[in-house]
Protein backbone atom coordinates (compact mmCIF):
# COMPACT_ATOMS: atom_id res chain seq x y z
CA UNK A 1 0.00 0.00 0.00
CA UNK A 2 1.62 3.73 -1.10
CA UNK A 3 2.12 5.79 1.90
CA UNK A 4 0.41 9.47 1.72
CA UNK A 5 1.20 12.07 4.31
CA UNK A 6 -2.17 13.88 3.77
CA UNK A 7 -5.13 11.41 5.07
CA UNK A 8 -7.82 10.19 3.06
CA UNK A 9 -10.46 12.66 4.52
CA UNK A 10 -8.21 15.47 4.24
CA UNK A 11 -7.63 14.91 0.75
CA UNK A 12 -11.49 14.28 0.18
CA UNK A 13 -12.27 17.47 1.78
CA UNK A 14 -9.66 19.12 -0.68
CA UNK A 15 -10.99 17.78 -3.77
CA UNK A 16 -14.85 18.67 -2.96
CA UNK A 17 -13.99 22.18 -1.09
CA UNK A 18 -12.42 23.12 -4.85
CA UNK A 19 -14.80 21.59 -6.57
CA UNK A 20 -18.17 22.12 -5.71
CA UNK A 21 -17.38 24.95 -2.85
CA UNK A 22 -19.88 23.93 -0.13
CA UNK A 23 -22.38 25.98 1.71
CA UNK A 24 -21.88 22.53 4.42
CA UNK A 25 -19.63 19.56 4.16
CA UNK A 26 -18.95 16.94 6.44
CA UNK A 27 -17.43 13.72 5.84
CA UNK A 28 -16.81 10.49 8.32
CA UNK A 29 -14.67 7.52 8.13
CA UNK A 30 -16.28 4.33 8.65
CA UNK A 31 -13.76 2.74 8.04
CA UNK A 32 -13.44 0.88 11.56
CA UNK A 33 -17.29 -0.20 11.13
CA UNK A 34 -15.74 -2.36 8.28
CA UNK A 35 -13.07 -3.91 9.78
CA UNK A 36 -12.88 -8.06 8.38
CA UNK A 37 -14.83 -6.60 5.31
CA UNK A 38 -13.77 -8.61 2.24
CA UNK A 39 -13.11 -4.97 0.09
CA UNK A 40 -11.41 -3.68 3.32
CA UNK A 41 -8.75 -5.57 2.61
CA UNK A 42 -7.64 -3.46 -0.19
CA UNK A 43 -6.43 -0.94 2.33
CA UNK A 44 -9.52 0.92 0.99
CA UNK A 45 -11.82 2.82 3.97
CA UNK A 46 -15.73 3.55 3.97
CA UNK A 47 -16.72 7.17 3.98
CA UNK A 48 -19.56 9.18 4.25
CA UNK A 49 -19.80 12.50 3.03
CA UNK A 50 -22.52 14.90 3.28
CA UNK A 51 -22.35 17.93 0.63
CA UNK A 52 -24.57 21.02 0.17
CA UNK A 53 -23.38 23.04 -2.88
CA UNK A 54 -24.90 25.52 -5.69
CA UNK A 55 -23.39 23.36 -8.07
CA UNK A 56 -26.20 20.89 -7.21
CA UNK A 57 -29.19 22.93 -8.21
CA UNK A 58 -31.62 21.60 -10.50
CA UNK A 59 -29.73 18.48 -10.68
CA UNK A 60 -31.48 15.14 -9.36
CA UNK A 61 -30.04 13.28 -7.07
CA UNK A 62 -28.47 10.37 -8.83
CA UNK A 63 -26.86 13.82 -11.01
CA UNK A 64 -25.84 15.12 -7.86
CA UNK A 65 -23.96 11.92 -6.84
CA UNK A 66 -22.64 11.07 -10.05
CA UNK A 67 -20.65 14.50 -10.14
CA UNK A 68 -19.30 13.56 -6.33
CA UNK A 69 -18.14 10.27 -7.56
CA UNK A 70 -16.25 11.73 -10.93
CA UNK A 71 -14.71 13.85 -8.71
CA UNK A 72 -12.89 11.67 -5.91
CA UNK A 73 -12.40 8.91 -8.87
CA UNK A 74 -8.44 8.47 -8.37
CA UNK A 75 -9.43 8.00 -4.83
CA UNK A 76 -11.29 5.19 -5.49
CA UNK A 77 -9.36 1.86 -5.33
CA UNK A 78 -6.35 1.72 -2.96
CA UNK A 79 -7.47 4.94 -0.31
CA UNK A 80 -11.19 4.53 -0.77
CA UNK A 81 -13.42 1.36 -1.27
CA UNK A 82 -16.96 2.46 -0.52
CA UNK A 83 -18.21 6.31 -0.44
CA UNK A 84 -21.70 7.03 0.92
CA UNK A 85 -23.30 10.42 -0.28
CA UNK A 86 -25.79 12.48 1.10
CA UNK A 87 -26.10 15.91 -1.25
CA UNK A 88 -28.10 18.45 -1.59
CA UNK A 89 -28.50 22.41 -2.98
CA UNK A 90 -28.88 25.02 -0.01
CA UNK A 91 -32.69 25.45 -1.20
CA UNK A 92 -33.07 21.53 -0.17
CA UNK A 93 -30.42 21.31 2.73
Amino acid sequence: MTRVSTSTVQEIERILRETFDPEHLEIRDDSALHAGHPGAASGGGHYHVVIVSKRFEGLALLEQHRLVNDAVRDLFGERVHALGLKTAPPSKG
